[in-house]
């Protein structure tokens, strides 16, 4: 088959970790300070700020020096210094690994399936929260059930095309009803800052593991650390039961 995670601005990468824990807030905040500046100065030192980020980025993989403001309550955030733009007409998901029946799905085959709507709050590690988030797609139970899975399999590893981030969660939270690889966000197409035109949605788990940019879903036998796991991060990142964190939100 071959057809199109508040962005928070999507794919949230948390704040870098150190000694396996996070960082404090005032990192972050002097960051996102100097974003907010950006944002309302004149369209030239905007550009010149953004050009200052991206230039630096590549050289500091936790994806801070690539943090910029956005809309909606989001955060755009990014661990490359940048990323393919990927449309309709060249988009494609792999779904491979332990599975009987690996194949590739194009926007159009993905928009062809059952749609699940969920509208969840949406929680980054780093503190920020969007409430009542509407996000559209494909429950990635249907994916893996189409596949195949086979009896030796206990997790699903995601890749993106950024090249970069990597995710993972078991096979069971894989085939939760509220984990969908979303085609919309905020009731329109998911775009490429929100990690467009496909990225996963994990509901009930901080966005990091809301990979962006998805382009692979392999089948495995265990869990892999995803990128920010490997940096200090939960690879079970429950919402107010990971982390250190007791922030789940109450509404």
């Amino acid at each position: 088959m071959d057809r199109d995670t508040p962005h928070p601005p999507d794919q949230e990468t948390p704040e870098p970790p150190a000694a396996g824990s996070p960082i404090g807030r005032r990192v972050l905040l002097g960051t996102l300070g100097l974003g907010a500046l950006g944002v309302v100065a004149a369209p030239t030192l905007q550009r010149g700020l953004e050009g200052f980020l991206g230039s630096v980025s590549g050289e500091d993989p936790t994806g801070l020096t690539g943090l910029l403001p956005n809309g909606g309550g989001f955060r755009y955030y990014s661990v490359t210094a940048g990323v393919p733009h990927v449309d309709q007409s060249n988009y494609r998901l792999s779904v491979s690994g332990l599975v009987d029946h690996p194949g590739t799905y194009t926007l159009a085959d993905l928009r062809a399936l059952p749609q699940t709507r969920i509208v969840h709050d949406v929680q980054c590690v780093t503190g920020w929260r969007v409430p009542k988030t509407p996000f559209e797609g494909v429950r990635l139970s249907t994916l893996l059930d189409a596949a195949g899975v086979h009896p030796s399999a206990g997790a699903v590893r995601f890749t993106c095309f950024d090249g970069a981030y990597t995710e993972s969660l078991t096979l069971d939270q894989a085939r939760r009803s509220d984990v969908l690889v979303a085609l919309r966000m905020q009731d329109k197409p998911v775009s490429h800052d929100h990690g467009g035109p496909v990225r996963l949605y994990v509901a009930p788990m901080y966005f990091y593991k809301s990979a962006k940019w998805l382009s692979g879903i392999s089948v495995t036998r265990d869990v892999r650390p995803g990128y920010w796991e490997e940096r200090g991060y939960d690879v079970d990142a429950w919402v107010g039961r990971s982390n250190g964190r007791d922030d789940a939100p109450t509404s």
